[in-house]
């Protein structure tokens, strides 16, 4: 087995080149069974067999269970010199690794209970189309937009990464831009078409996050991707990127737009809240919330989607002190004009065709009293997040 580091298509691989196969750790033979059989994860830990993550479940293979000598020499195999040093400082480390014949992955590597133990994640060789990823179609307006903040949320594994690719994808198609992306790492590597393209990997192309973004603006961008915003620092450059006339794209890790709005919020102490009030109503575009289902008609998961845009309705209540934030009631009265769904209005358009079981709808619902008598045909008498909304509608 041998695992290639250096640049791959403009994108830094992290394994060390022709590093020798790891006494009776079969990884490449693991990695194969990964992809062929669509599994998004493959999981390394002491005393269990390698283990896959497929269509949400996991599922360990018919390996042998794992030593920790097997994955201290694997780890130190892989790691490239930097992120090596930081594993011995700090105990985990990100990285990417290309296996030829195979495909690329992104690697965490962390110690638990004095072990080493890895998280591997299959990157697709290209970002999908949103349609492709059965993602509402609204999704390409908002991608087309020429300014303006749009945050893609969600919990690890629910897609935000994919979908992030797949809007900047769709830019590159049809737009003649200047991209720029500071990712940790880079996961999908994009090629040229209409734009110019610049993906910078922290620790490789750039020291840190903070210092890429100190100097983004002054790079020429039309779209900045941000990898994840992680701190105070790298949401003032977004807001400030975005209200100066750019698209920006992130990502946080927050569950719906609700808890999105108010965890960017709470980065400011109380006596800022009115100017970062004034500041998010003007910068943000939308938030798209996302969660992965496991699908009943055939294998594989379909993506609950929840999307809000950021109308005039919407920034008189971010702006408002005094005003709770009704979420909910913007997007139902956002529909119609501006494709804006909730997750409950979503998942009931999967189960209604078919798609997803009524349990795991149920178990994902936002209100789940509410769904289940909308399943029904009875109107729950707080129930405002279907007004407007018929089985089998586009809502996705």
């Amino acid at each position: 087995m041998t695992l290639v580091s250096g640049a791959t298509s403009g994108a830094t691989s992290g394994a060390a080149s022709g590093a020798p196969p790891v006494t009776g750790l079969d990884l490449k033979g693991a990695l194969l069974r990964m992809v062929r059989e669509g599994a998004s994860d493959l999981h390394l830990k002491v005393g269990r067999p390698p283990t896959l993550r497929l269509h949400g479940d996991l599922i360990p293979l018919d390996m042998p269970p794992m030593r920790p000598e097997q994955l201290r020499t694997l780890a130190e195999q892989l790691l490239p010199p930097a992120q090596l040093r930081e594993f011995v400082e700090a105990r985990e480390s990100d990285f990417a690794i290309s296996v030829p014949g195979v495909g690329r992955f992104r690697v965490n590597v962390y110690q638990q209970r004095g072990t080493v133990a890895f998280a591997m994640r299959a990157i697709a060789h290209a970002a999908s189309s949103i349609r492709d990823l059965n993602l509402p179609p609204v999704l390409e307006q908002i991608a087309m937009r020429p300014r303006g903040l749009v945050l893609v949320t969600g919990v690890t594994g629910s897609g935000k990464s994919t979908a992030l690719a797949a809007m900047i994808q769709l830019i590159n198609q049809r737009r003649s831009a200047n991209i720029i992306t500071i990712e940790d790492p880079i996961e999908f590597v994009h090629r040229d078409v209409r734009c110019h393209i610049n993906q910078r990997e922290v620790g490789t192309d750039t020291e840190s996050f903070s210092q890429s973004l100190r100097r983004v603006l002054r790079q020429d961008p039309d779209v900045i991707m941000i990898g994840e915003i992680r701190d105070l620092e790298t949401l003032e450059v977004a807001l400030k990127a975005a209200g100066t006339g750019h698209l920006v794209f992130s990502t946080l890790h927050t569950t719906d737009a609700t808890l999105t709005i108010n965890r960017v919020l709470s980065f400011y102490p109380p006596h800022q809240q009115n100017e970062v009030r004034f500041a998010l109503a003007s910068a943000l575009s939308a938030v798209v919330s996302l969660r992965l289902l496991p699908r009943a008609d055939q294998p594989g998961r379909v993506p609950a989607c929840e999307i809000l845009v950021n109308t005039e309705a919407v920034r008189d209540q971010i702006r408002d002190l005094s005003a709770t934030l009704n979420i909910p009631d913007l997007i139902k009265e956002g529909s119609v004009a501006y494709g804006m769904q909730s997750f409950d209005q979503s998942l009931m358009s999967w189960y209604t065709r078919g798609v997803i079981s009524y349990e795991s709808a149920l178990f994902n619902a936002s209100n789940p009293a509410e769904f289940a008598l909308r399943v029904q045909g009875v109107d729950g008498a707080s129930d405002t997040a279907f007004s407007g909304f018929r089985p089998g509608s586009n809502a996705a």
